[in-house]
């Protein structure tokens, strides 16, 4: 059986992340709006990604018999304004998750429970690798800045991104 503050903690995770599926979700929709469908489809991908990684840890809580207590989730902003200030606010949002997992983690380890800390080493790699993914964007689309034909080119490029093995 699962501590209760680490079971508290893990459905907390488990909302920030679907919250964070949502909030993709909008960024989608807006560049879909933009005509940017290779920015939409980038951001469709990560709000999937941010499913599979709530689901993750349900399933975790669950297998350990905790009970799994789903929050209500804000609407996302639907007023993004330009790319790079839609990928400044994923970046943010990747931020939070990361620090949050981190704060997961520490928990885990004072509460001496192994197999959560062993669980969740996945989600810190993780998160190493989706700031990298989106710091990567926001420096070409500083390099970028005005030109349409860079942003088309970016938009192109993104809208190729294939979707890792566990989000198929």
């Amino acid at each position: 059986m699962i501590h209760k503050e680490l079971e508290t903690a893990l459905n907390a995770q488990i909302n920030q992340e679907l919250t964070a599926a949502y909030n993709y979700l909008g960024m989608s929709t807006h560049f879909d709006n933009e005509n940017l469908d290779g920015f939409s489809k980038w951001m469709l991908m990560q709000h999937e990604e941010e499913k599979v990684h709530a689901m993750k840890l349900l399933h975790y809580l669950q297998d350990r018999g905790g009970k799994v207590s789903l929050n209500a989730i804000p609407a996302p902003n639907s007023d993004f304004g330009e790319p790079l200030a839609v990928f400044q606010r994923a970046l943010e949002t990747e931020v939070q998750n990361t620090k949050s997992i981190n704060a997961l983690y520490e928990l885990a380890l004072k509460l001496n429970d192994h197999a959560t800390v062993s669980h969740l080493q996945w989600f810190l790699d993780e998160q190493v690798e989706e700031e990298k993914s989106i710091e990567d964007i926001i420096a070409l689309l500083d390099r970028i800045g005005d030109e349409s034909a860079g942003l088309l080119y970016l938009d192109d490029k993104l809208g190729s991104r294939s979707a890792p093995e566990d989000v198929e």
